[in-house]
Parts: structure tokens; sequence; C-alpha cells
């Protein structure tokens, strides 16, 4: 679990952490370099649930060495998808990180949700679902291993 403290908000108290694949954790199907040593220290605070269209079709062996859970979305409806698999994991405990407009509701009902802006850039929905918007997912997985930089960027 990873708290944080927000002043003028509830403490977050934070289990899971939910990301989509390509354009937040990969550029064109490639793992951004860093991003699987990263999430391993994550996983050993939080559950990390990859989910994803597995648009290039090599999720599971690009992320076979990292402690994560994959689920690979049917194709339509994966906005409302992703958001039903964090309303069975527990929104109100979830860290979303996303780019996509399929992206945008899960990041809206999260506990914290984190809009990345990688190659393929962001969807404008998906931004305004956002609490905070970072341009490196190596910066959107730094922030959770120092909590007290989203205390700085959401205090009120």
């Amino acid at each position: 679990m990873i708290a944080v403290d927000i002043p003028g908000s509830p403490r977050l108290e934070l289990h899971h952490l939910v990301l989509d694949f390509n354009g937040t954790l990969a550029v064109d199907g490639q793992p951004v370099s860093g991003v699987k040593t990263a999430l391993g220290a994550l996983s050993q605070h939080l559950q990390v649930h990859v989910l994803t269209a597995d648009t290039f079709g090599q999720v599971r062996s690009d992320m076979a060495d990292v402690p994560c859970q994959i689920f690979v979305l049917p194709p339509g409806d994966q906005d409302i998808g992703k958001l039903d698999y964090i309303r069975r994991i527990g929104p109100g405990h979830c860290i979303c990180i996303g780019n996509g407009r399929n992206d945008a509701l899960m990041l809206k009902e999260a506990a914290l949700g984190i809009a990345v802006i990688l190659d393929e850039g962001c969807a404008v929905k998906t931004l305004m679902a956002a609490d905070v918007v970072c341009t490196a997912i190596g910066d959107a997985l730094a922030l959770l291993r120092k909590p007290l930089r989203l205390t700085a960027t959401l205090r009120s």
C-alpha cells in the first residue's frame, strides 16, 4: 500500500496500480526504457495490473518478467471494460494511468488518475479526467515512489 496525504482531501490509501499498455507503458509496442524496473519496484507496495487491447499482440511476452496481472480487453467498449475492471478491484484504492480515450472513465473513477503524454499523445477527454498529467511514464511512476510530489501538486 502507498498512502498519500493531500491537504484539503481525504487520505489516499492506494493498493492497485492499473495501467494501459500501448501509449502509456510502451511506444509502438515496445516498453519504454526503465518501465519494467520501476514497475518491479512498485509491485513491492501495489498490485500492478496492465489492461490492454494488445494492439501489437505481444504484451504477455513483453511483460513476462514484471510481477503484474495482464488483462487483454475484447474489442468494443474498451472504456467500459476498463471501468468495470477497476470497479471489481475497488476504484477508491486505485491509481490509474493512461493516455487513450478508452482510459478516461477509469482515470475519472480512480482515487488517483494520471494521464501521460508520450509519442502518440493523449486524448483530450482523458487529459480532462486526470488528476495529474505527466509527459513521461517514468515521471508518473516516480510520483508513486515519492508521494510528497503528489502532495505538492494536488494540495488545495
